[in-house]
């Protein structure tokens, strides 16, 4: 039994699973895996239950809805499903190989041996560190993290990254069922709540790379909910009490 968990959200992803799944369980200390699929039309599920009945027993587990809920709802469902399965680390990642599993080890570290309740792989805390990814995306991506910044009041580089790691007790504090927005404004209001309830935040740096197989999901919609949602917070944030760490 290990008491580190990775979620996995996926749709249409049977290109990448396995074999991510398999990378994530050949690393040199244990994680576990859960996939929270969205009723990928294309078998991914059928193949998680297959290597979880075959090979990873115990291990690999699997939450299936019904449709595409969004990301931020598939990893509040992963949160839940991690605290009730009293796991003490808990790990945000996507399927596609754009963050390095060998990562995770780092992530884990930096809360396990550092100190920090939030551990973030971060594309821009050392530079700009993206592969494969045309120069405007980069841009577009680089700079709405500033204004995130700027807007919100943090320290943090990189405020939309998909690639963390948090304490058990940051998701038991930050009160799961008020945040709200289901993209990548998802993981700011993440961030920001962790900030805004006291917990120590440590950016790793990383290398993110663009994926190979599969499609994209990301969209215009997405990023605009990003960019009108940080003023959302910020305004919020003046009438809301949040919880302090314990």
């Amino acid at each position: 039994m290990t008491d580190r968990l990775v979620i996995i959200p996926t749709y249409n992803e049977k290109e990448n699973v396995e074999a991510i799944i398999r990378a994530v369980m050949t690393l040199p200390i244990a994680f576990n895996v859960l996939i929270i699929d969205d009723g990928s039309p294309d078998g991914t599920a059928d193949i998680v239950k297959r290597l979880m009945k075959d090979e990873f027993v115990d291990r690999l587990f699997i939450v299936e809805r019904q449709g595409k809920l969004g990301l931020g709802t598939a990893y509040i469902c992963g949160f839940k499903w991690a605290i009730e399965h009293k796991y003490d680390y808990i790990f945000e990642m996507d399927a596609d190989f754009s963050h390095n599993p060998q990562d995770l080890v780092k992530l884990y570290e930096a809360c396990a041996n550092h100190g920090a309740d939030v551990a973030i792989g971060s594309r821009y805390v050392s530079g700009v560190n993206v592969v494969n990814w045309p120069m405007g995306r980069v841009l577009m991506s680089y700079f709405a993290s500033l204004y995130v910044r700027t807007v919100l009041g943090v320290s943090i580089h990189d405020t939309t990254a998909g690639f963390m790691c948090y304490t058990r007790r940051v998701l038991e504090t930050i009160e799961l069922d008020k945040i709200h927005f289901k993209g990548y404004a998802f993981q700011i209001e993440m961030k920001f709540t962790a900030h805004k309830c006291g917990f120590a935040i440590e950016e790793v740096p990383i290398v993110f790379v663009n994926r190979v197989l599969g499609t994209s999901k990301m969209s215009g919609g997405i990023f605009s909910e990003a960019l009108l949602g940080v003023i959302r917070l910020k305004i919020q944030s003046w009438f809301r009490k949040y919880p302090k760490v314990k």
